[in-house]
């Protein structure tokens, strides 16, 4: 296909080549630093398997049915977030599609910065220099100033560059090998953390759930469960919608989403089984909360372990390429507006938007706050309150007021939908519904502690 400088309304709208070529895609928008940088300390941070089981609980029984809203609307209108809302929605539910186009272009801009610390991280394997001077001494030089913007602006060239190409030739390419290489380098890495010492006590924090402590601090967990649940499937952001407004009408939504969704909770998964093992083997138990999680924790376990800046260095390129995989699919989101809405051509708007994406990261990584102010109040705003608001919208909408469209596209590519359809509607209409609204409740409660803490 190439690249293409032709105006939307010009040229025929582009589409998968492939089954598999959406499913990687999709796969690959996943599985990004949600799966590898965020689940892990996520994991960490609210009681180990207590948190497992929670997640995956939310995974199954509020994701799933918000994918399927996303992937029924981008299919049935064939645009983008905004473009889809505005051509089935009336009055304000045509301006949903908003929160996803804003949510998307933050989160990128911050996801990049992150992205652009974890190629330092590599390089700092490589020379064998994980935690000289101390693991957080050394995550604080790397988090601010001139080199952080750099990597920022290599991050994002990359997302450019992958992006401007298409779907096809750019997008469907590139996850076709960056999903795989994913799996095959967490799996290889898995397997040797497997033989690490501490490797025993860390499966038994990783996989024997408290019962008692998920009762007893459901009101954090559950809130930062959903959270993770959205990042990581992308849900909140568009991404569906867009993605499968490039699917054929032949695809069958529900056993594509099961795949998708039963790909990237293996991989968060297996995540879980690199970085505990490692960290019980350095003995450090007591790890560092948030961001600096991989960073701080994992590096400085990887310096006191048998080739651990080898290993390290693998492991941060496979978050690395995880990382691109996803920021090409929010990068799509936001170029797909200005080409759908617009009719601007792929390359001046990739351009266009990937500047204004990286400007507005810049204060992120150019940060030297040792409290990371400015990545706080991006994730807080994009990913503890603008996803979920976007996921609680869409299943008001389809689970109330869209639900002949959400059944009349979910039961293309099904022989008989049958009552299955009505048992998705009223999961949406009742436990997904009430649940989002609990997690906004305290996300957005949270938040506004937190910026309040920051700002007085």
């Amino acid at each position: 296909m190439g690249v293409s400088f032709i105006t939307a309304g010009m040229a025929q709208r582009e589409s998968w080549a492939t089954r598999t070529g959406f499913i990687l895609a999709a796969v690959g928008s996943a599985v990004g630093l949600g799966n590898i940088w965020r689940f892990p300390y996520q994991v960490g941070e609210y009681g180990g398997a207590a948190f497992l089981v929670v997640y995956l609980l939310l995974i199954a029984f509020i994701g799933f049915p918000v994918m399927l809203v996303e992937f029924t609307i981008g299919r049935y209108t064939e645009r983008n977030p905004v473009g889809a809302l505005k051509q089935i929605g009336q009055g304000i539910s045509s301006k949903i599609g908003w929160v996803f186009v804003v949510a998307g272009f933050v989160i990128l801009s911050y996801y990049s910065v992150v992205s652009g610390w974890i190629l330092q991280y590599i390089v700092i394997g490589l020379q064998g220099n994980y935690a000289v001077g101390g693991a957080g001494a050394q995550f604080g030089a790397t988090t601010g100033g001139l080199p952080s913007v750099l990597t920022h602006a290599i991050f994002m060239a990359a997302v450019i560059g992958i992006v401007a190409f298409g779907i096809q030739d750019g997008i469907e390419l590139s996850v076709k090998l960056m999903v795989p290489a994913i799996i095959a380098l967490l799996v290889g890495l898995a397997v040797y953390a497997g033989t690490l010492s501490g490797a025993g006590d860390a499966y038994a924090y990783y996989l024997s759930p408290d019962l008692g402590a998920i009762a007893s601090n459901w009101t954090e967990i559950l809130p930062a469960a959903a959270a993770q649940a959205f990042f990581t499937l992308s849900l909140g952001m568009g991404v569906m919608i867009t993605y499968a407004s490039y699917l054929g009408e032949d695809r069958n939504l529900a056993k594509d989403g099961v795949i998708i969704v039963s790909l990237d909770t293996l991989i968060a998964f297996t995540a879980g089984l690199v970085a505990f093992p490692v960290l019980f083997t350095a003995n450090l138990t007591e790890t560092t909360d948030g961001p600096g999680f991989i960073f701080v924790s994992l590096s400085e376990a990887f310096s006191s372990i048998p080739f651990g800046g080898i290993l390290g260095a693998v492991f941060f390129a496979t978050v690395a390429i995880a990382a691109l995989s996803s920021a090409i699919s929010i990068m799509e989101v936001v170029v797909s507006y200005l080409i759908d809405e617009h009719g601007l051509g792929r390359v001046p708007a990739v351009m266009a938007l990937g500047i204004a994406i990286f400007l507005v990261g810049v204060p992120v990584a150019y940060d030297q706050s040792s409290s990371l102010v400015w990545l706080t109040v991006y994730d807080g705003l994009a990913n503890q309150i603008l996803l979920i608001l976007g996921g609680l919208l869409l299943a008001l909408y389809v689970g109330w007021f869209a639900t002949d469209l959400g059944l009349e596209e979910l039961n293309k590519g099904f022989r008989n939908l049958g009552s299955w359809g009505m048992v998705w509607i009223w999961t949406l209409r009742v436990p997904v519904i009430v649940l989002l609204l609990v997690v906004l409740w305290y996300n957005a409660t949270g938040v506004y502690g937190s910026l309040t803490g920051i700002f007085g």
